[in-house]
């Protein structure tokens, strides 16, 4: 695991969306491109599956933890891991922050999506 630099953090923060991919159980392809919201926590990136723990990108990146995602335009090799739920709290606030009055603000800070949080971390080159 390698920490996002401030600038890539700045990136990610500014997108309304970015596109996740997770490594498929053969270990040589990735999923299909999900497009999905994120949210900066802190010097963390975090997302939640719409749809919770059902969300097919979200079983596939709970199960193989690593793979990639692409946002405005830069392509990054990550790692996928749990959030606690002990940070829901900041995660809702931060969804509610960046997504304002959306329709699917409600869905993103509900329990089901609360379950389905990952942390996105950088993965070292060459893992």
């Amino acid at each position: 695991m390698t920490a996002w630099s401030r600038e890539q953090l700045d990136l990610l923060a500014r997108a309304s969306e970015l596109t996740i991919s997770p490594l498929r159980q053969d270990k040589v392809r990735y999923a299909r491109p999900t497009i999905i919201w994120s949210v900066v926590v802190g010097d963390q990136l975090v997302a939640r599956a719409y749809t919770g723990r059902t969300a097919r990108w979200y079983r596939t990146a709970m199960a193989q933890r690593i793979g990639r995602i692409h946002v405005a335009g830069h392509h990054f090799n990550v790692e996928f891991a749990p959030v606690e739920r002990s940070s829901d709290a900041d995660v809702d606030a931060a969804y509610r922050a960046k997504y304002g009055n959306s329709s699917y603000v409600g869905p993103m800070i509900a329990d089901a999506a609360r379950a389905a949080s990952v942390r996105i971390t950088l993965r070292a080159q060459g893992a």
